[in-house]
């Protein structure tokens, strides 16, 4: 408990709590009321396109400035421009509705700005805190993350019907504005170091050079990473997949609850796995068990078999991607964390991107159920790949120290 008493603890999970809610609120109400004011289903859809490629192509920038600038100042910066992107909005809706195109700016703006602070967040957290601290804190912004995810939803859907554009923009104004006074008041023990002689493109094209530095370590994270497009593709899947055998949205509604919970248990239990286990070796047993699960929904696919199948991928999910964020505190330089991260993001996002034009597919052709079949074949073959990976940067790491007297 003292731990979680110290103020770089409790201010950045009291930042990271309010942001989740307010962004968690926002990006729920926005696609919601454009679709309400008539039928703009493809343009929700493109908006939300534009906002994939942008945050795509933006990334490589970004990440570079996280190893450049202060991450400190980087989150500041990001909660200001949502509360500016929510005050705009409020504004423009007092009177009479907000314009399609003015919600979707705040749309893209928020999407952005949340995608800049993920990434900025995993480089603060490993240079905030010390390595023995790297569990507790996983937990601890883990069981934050759920508890928002699960709540927003469920808030949420029930304030859809009732709130306006002017309610769901004043109450991420107040809830944004709250988060950025944490992050001000956050202590930074800043130790990241930019040499004089290093400029901004030399630093964009150093980016290659890391990944090629020691490419079988980050081909084993980017292959852990592929659990994240997996649960978007999920998300997307089982939706028209229950809606095609007729079941009623509730189901999904539960099915995607589950998640959480199973997520939120993994959070409560992280911080013992990460001591009792290794790292690498979390991460690839629970994606061979990822797979495993898969390749059950895709035989005993009635919903109360999917939603308990759900929960228990939700903790493996959450263990592999917990246990890679710590992992990778503990291997990347505190000076390359945020390219890492660029990188890592732009494997993950294009991937994401495959897996939507595979749905398109599957749909087209009526073969929905063969999507589960599917995503167990590429996390399978994922988890093998990335034990051979480990054991190649196991040997490599024994012959450098039998080199080094």
């Amino acid at each position: 408990m003292q731990f979680i008493r110290e103020a770089r603890v409790y201010r950045m999970l009291f930042a990271r709590f309010f942001d989740g809610v307010s962004s968690g609120f926002i990006m729920l109400a926005l696609p919601w009321i454009m679709l309400k004011k008539g039928d703009n289903g493809s343009l929700v859809a493109l908006i939300a396109l534009v906002c994939t490629l942008a945050s795509f192509f933006l990334t490589p920038i970004f990440s570079t400035l996280i190893d450049r600038i202060s991450r400190k100042e980087i989150l500041i910066w990001m909660q200001l421009l949502k509360v500016s992107t929510a005050g705009l909005l409020l504004s423009m809706s007092w009177y009479q509705p907000a314009s399609i195109l003015i919600m979707a700016a705040a749309q893209f703006l928020f999407w952005v700005s949340g995608d800049i602070a993920w990434t900025t967040n995993n480089a603060l957290v490993q240079e905030n805190f010390d390595v023995h601290e790297f569990p507790k804190i996983s937990g601890y912004l883990e069981v934050i993350f759920q508890t928002v995810t699960l709540g927003a939803g469920a808030v949420g859907m029930l304030l859809l019907e009732v709130w306006g554009m002017k309610n769901f923009s004043m109450f991420t104004l107040w809830f944004s504005t709250l988060s950025t006074v944490f992050y001000y008041l956050l202590p930074y023990r800043r130790k990241l170091i930019v040499t004089p002689a290093s400029n901004f493109k030399t630093q964009l094209l150093d980016t290659k050079a890391i990944f090629l530095r020691t490419p079988d370590l980050f081909m084993f994270f980017a292959l852990s990473s592929l659990s994240y497009p997996v649960l978007t593709y999920l998300v997307k899947l089982v939706p028209i997949f229950l809606a095609e055998q007729h079941y009623s949205g509730q189901w999904f509604a539960l099915w995607y609850s589950s998640y959480g919970v199973g997520a939120l248990v993994c959070g409560l239990l992280i911080t013992w796995m990460l001591g009792r286990y290794a790292h690498e070796k979390l991460m690839i047993r629970s994606v061979l068990v990822m797979a495993v699960l898969l390749l059950f929904m895709s035989v005993m696919n009635e919903p109360l078999y999917l939603i308990i199948f759900i929960l228990i991928f939700g903790f493996f999910n959450a263990l592999n991607r917990i246990a890679r964020m710590n992992k990778l505190h503990l291997v990347v330089n505190i000076n390359e964390r945020g390219r890492v991260e660029g990188g890592l993001k732009l494997f993950t996002t294009f991937s994401q991107s495959l897996s939507y034009v595979l749905i398109a597919l599957l749909v087209h052709f009526n073969i929905t159920q063969l999507g589960f079949i599917i995503a167990a074949m590429v996390l399978a073959g994922a988890g093998l790949a990335m034990k051979n990976y480990d054991q190649q940067w196991q040997r490599k790491q024994q012959n450098i120290q039998i080199a080094v007297p």
